[in-house]
């Protein structure tokens, strides 16, 4: 840790994944490498060539989200988002009433595909002759998820929206560490959300080519870096983490649990591969934490089990950490979560947490055939390692690439 006041720190996280509600259920699936994905069973898949996906099951608003809030007026992802929330604020010691009305709180939360059940209901309803509710128009907006998250803080809060594709949860973090960094704010709820299994966002992924066909054994068909892989499979869910600086945390005697050090974005470059600017962006990452190569302990990689871009995302991890890439754990979480779009960054930075605090590193689950072209070490099974600094990596349809420098806080 470096004393610095301003530094960025974690001291709460919430999650709502696929492969568990909460952090013990989520870690323990992760550690076990056990795959979260399944036949869909959220609506009839019969017709799609591609009939799985990583749902998040037994997801009760009742229970999971806090007193007084008309879930069914939200949206799937909003839910997932409050309920993640309200999980980070507990884990951090913190409630909304905590927080202090005289310096402001910023809420940046990243979204892909928004609410695309509501829309779809609503285009049904409006074929069908059906009324409308005028709840519709609002529960739909892309800024609904960061606007319901911030209306149960109250106060004096600021509000940013990222749509960013499957970068937008990291970028939202990243955002949130420059407010806290500069002093424009001392505590930040970040994170992303989505919930795209639904017929239309599923029809488009199959279109596209980007998913697994192995509809006859789900459970292994998301198998990032393996040499049989055939696409990746849709997840959904929300991660959200407290961040605050360390001089807050201190002064209300909060223990940090992670410091985020520096991350950068870049785009690939036109004409090329994807993924293709994750290289620069590791580099530039590193050289804004002021680390240098030798100084990572692993990768907690992007890893989204497609044919090309795990292909290229080795490449560039060889090219930003040169001979470290060969000395280092680098795995991939997504044959347990599949791939949660927005949610993807966020619950790979709180994996990243985990991993440094029980000192294990994840297994890649469902890595079985070494690939020539992706030659590292992808921790086939759960290893038992005191990995001080790790590299997040995420990749986003459109050709983005988000990297984030998370440090154990030892000298908090």
């Amino acid at each position: 840790m470096t004393g610095n006041g301003r530094c960025p720190v974690v001291t709460g996280v919430g999650v709502v994944a696929a492969n568990g509600i909460g952090v013990p259920a989520f870690w323990d699936s992760l550690v076990h490498g056990r795959s979260a994905v399944g036949p869909i069973t959220l609506f009839d898949a019969s017709r799609l060539r591609q009939r799985i996906a990583a749902e998040v099951k037994g997801f009760d608003p009742h229970h999971h989200l806090p007193a007084g809030v008309k879930w069914k007026r939200l949206a799937r992802h909003t839910q997932f988002a409050l309920a993640a929330a309200d999980m980070a604020l507990r884990d951090a010691g913190l409630t909304a009433a905590q927080l202090d009305p005289g310096r402001q709180v910023c809420v940046a939360l990243g979204v892909s595909t928004s609410a695309i059940e509501v829309v779809e209901i609503a285009a049904q309803g409006w074929q069908n002759g059906d009324r409308l509710q005028p709840w519709l128009v609002w529960a739909s907006q892309p800024n609904a998820v960061a606007a319901a998250v911030a209306e149960r803080l109250g106060g004096r809060v600021s509000l940013l929206t990222l749509a960013t594709a499957c970068q937008a949860g990291m970028d939202a973090i990243l955002a949130a560490c420059e407010a806290v960094r500069s002093g424009r704010a001392e505590v930040a709820l970040a994170g992303g959300a989505d919930a795209p299994i639904t017929p239309s966002t599923c029809a488009s992924f199959g279109a596209s080519h980007l998913l697994s066909s192995r509809n006859d054994d789900p459970s292994r068909a998301s198998r990032p870096f393996d040499r049989d892989r055939d696409g990746g499979v849709l997840g959904e869910g929300a991660g959200i983490v407290v961040i605050e600086s360390l001089e807050h945390a201190r002064r209300r005697g909060a223990t940090p649990r992670l410091e985020l050090c520096g991350g950068a974005t870049r785009m690939d470059r036109r004409g090329q591969a994807p993924a293709d600017g994750m290289g620069e962006a590791m580099e530039c990452a590193l050289a804004n934490a002021g680390l240098r190569p030798e100084e990572v302990g692993g990768v907690c990689a992007h890893g989204p089990s497609d044919p090309r871009i795990d292909r290229v995302e080795t490449a560039m991890i060889r090219r930003a950490l040169g001979r470290q890439a060969y000395r280092v754990p680098v795995f991939s979480i997504k044959g347990v979560t599949g791939n949660p779009l927005a949610a993807a960054g966020p619950l790979q930075v709180i994996s990243a947490l985990l991993a440094m605090q029980q000192a294990t590193i994840p297994p890649t689950a469902n890595y079985e055939h070494a690939d020539p072209e992706c030659d590292l070490d992808y921790v086939p099974q759960a290893r038992r390692n005191a990995v001080e600094c790790l590299l997040v990596n995420v990749h986003g349809m459109g050709g983005g690439n988000s990297v984030l420098v998370v440090r154990k806080p030892l000298r908090c």
